[in-house]
């Protein structure tokens, strides 16, 4: 059954619900010290984290979930607590050696894995009371439209800003560890976040409250939420799920990444949204092949396996609305986007051992890869961004690996030319009302401070903006109009600072607590060719 809460923070700290259906307290491997680490955590930290670290009032405590925390962070926060949190420091309650110890554990797997299930799932969810009856206006002054949440991954909290006068509208707390980025409905209204402990969660931005929540994983990679608003997808990499709930959060339908036999499953690397096909399209980690999911309720049957002639209605056809129309690859795609038109996804798998190119360019509509991207390395292609240049599409991808901007032709799939950065990057950005792009170079420790902008007119760099040395400075991100970049000083005591897009002169600096993104509504809803999809 579902939940019912009567506050906009109180869901932050739900206890931890459906756990018990998950088995008894798993064991895992034995600290090499005397400490009886079991012990010491089911005393100090189960209340909270749950008894078999899953999560609670507090977040899920497994390798998957700290993947991005470091074990010195991880002592540190033991030590020391979490600010504005419940989590309260232990040094004066715990010794040095039991403190290392607690860290070791939960950087140790759970054995066995635990799982996640529908009811587990359904158990989950929380609503707060009465929230269709919220005004369906803004109740704030400021262009809804033009609105940036900004992610601070120091403190896990949101910051709404205004993206006229660059003033904090509200800041509220949020999950642990958000990933993926934030997606919105087409009206701008509601927004939704999801976290590495698979908790997803709906916020209404004109009327600054949580409308409810759900865990649809134990460790998920991103949602997406389709064109419409209705419907919105988890991918997980564990359980190996794809999740599919409704606009409510109320669990629809979930899926086993398996091969279609079942006989090998796999994490799940990306979902996004192809609003004009009316469909999400799924990435394997473990297994290749694309997946396509509809919720077009007219969408055409499926027919998995080869078929004479499908058009005579041979073979069993399975339905087009909510099933799997499978794309087999060559290899795994670790992450994608599409191009304009969204008949091609295009994606790149893990590193290959001789250094020839991993991109794909994979055929929506006949269902196989139609071409390998000339790009070596690790392209971040999730990060590109595509542009018209000389009279053609180009798509321009940072690399993870080298200080490189690689730029394709979208007709030939053929290189165009490669651009020097300082160093390897992350993210790229633009917007069609700038001739720039920039992009950071946060892969790099001697450059990390340090983001390149690009004349796409001439695919040359043409300025640097730089940050203190020895910090990251990464994430632009744009105004709905173009005239301003706000970028991350990605640092617990960082900064949002603000550029002018023409001059690249800084405008107004927002100091925040390690602002690791930053999205701005209008420029996501309406798909601006310069920012994630």
């Amino acid at each position: 059954m579902s939940h019912v809460f009567t506050g906009s923070i109180g869901l932050w700290c739900v206890l931890s619900i459906g756990l018990a259906s998950a088995g008894a307290l798993a064991q895992s491997a034995p600290s090499r010290s005397s400490v009886d680490t079991a012990a010491l955590y089911q005393q100090h930290c189960a209340s909270c984290h749950g008894a078999q670290r899953l999560g609670g009032m507090g977040p899920a405590l497994l390798p998957e979930s700290l993947a991005r925390l470091r074990k010195p962070e991880a002592i540190k926060v033991i030590q020391d607590g979490r600010p504005a949190t419940q989590m309260s420091p232990f040094k004066d309650t715990l010794k040095p050696d039991e403190i290392t110890a607690l860290t070791d554990w939960i950087y140790t797997p759970v054995t066995p894995a635990p799982t996640w299930s529908d009811a587990d799932i359904t158990a989950s969810r929380v609503e707060t009371a009465g929230w269709q009856s919220w005004p369906a206006k803004p109740q704030w002054k400021a262009d809804p439209m033009n609105l940036f949440v900004v992610v601070e991954g120091g403190d896990h909290h949101i910051t709404l800003l205004d993206g006229d006068k660059f003033d904090p509208i509200h800041r509220f707390a949020s999950r642990f560890a958000l990933h993926g980025g934030p997606k919105f409905t087409p009206d701008g209204r509601y927004v939704f976040f999801g976290s590495r402990d698979g908790w997803i969660t709906k916020y209404d931005l004109w009327n600054l409250k949580t409308v409810a929540e759900v865990r649809a994983g134990i460790n998920m990679r991103n949602i997406a939420v389709s064109g419409d608003g209705q419907w919105v997808m988890a991918a997980n990499y564990l359980p190996h799920t794809v999740v599919l709930f409704d606009a409510d959060l109320k669990a629809v339908k979930t899926y086993a990444a398996t091969t279609l036999d079942g006989k090998q499953s796999s994490r799940v690397s990306a979902v996004y949204d192809a609003e004009p096909r009316k469909s999400f399209v799924v990435a394997l980690k473990d297994i290749p092949e694309l997946w396509e999911i509809s919720y077009d309720p007219k969408a055409a049957p499926i027919y998995d396996g080869l078929v004479h002639d499908y058009k005579m209605g041979e073979g069993i056809a399975k339905p087009g609305f909510q099933g799997v129309r499978r794309t087999p690859l060559d290899e795994p795609l670790d992450d994608f986007f599409f191009d304009p038109s969204y008949a091609h996804a295009l994606g790149a798998a893990r590193p290959h051992a001789d250094g020839s190119p991993s991109g794909q360019v994979v055929n929506l509509d006949v269902r196989r890869k139609i071409a390998t991207l000339p790009i070596a390395g690790m392209p971040h292609l999730g990060s590109g961004i595509t542009f018209d240049w000389n009279g053609t599409r180009v798509l321009a991808s940072p690399n993870l690996q080298d200080g490189v901007i690689s730029v394709i032709d979208m007709k030939t799939w053929k290189l165009v030319k490669n651009i020097s950065t300082p160093g390897p990057g992350f993210f790229m950005r633009s917007h069609e009302k700038t001739p720039y792009a920039w992009t950071d170079s946060m892969m790099a420790p001697k450059a990390k401070h340090i983001m390149t902008v690009i004349d796409k007119r001439t695919l040359t760099p043409v300025a640097e903006v730089k940050g203190p040395a020895g910090q990251t400075l990464a994430h632009i991100e744009f105004t709905k109009d173009g005239r301003y970049a706000l970028a991350s000083l990605w640092e617990d005591d960082g900064a949002l600072i603000v550029y002018d897009a023409a001059t690249f002169k800084e405008i107004k600096r927002l100091p925040m607590r390690k602002p690791v993104g930053k999205y701005n509504v209008f420029n996501k809803i309406t798909r601006s060719e310069g920012t994630s999809h």
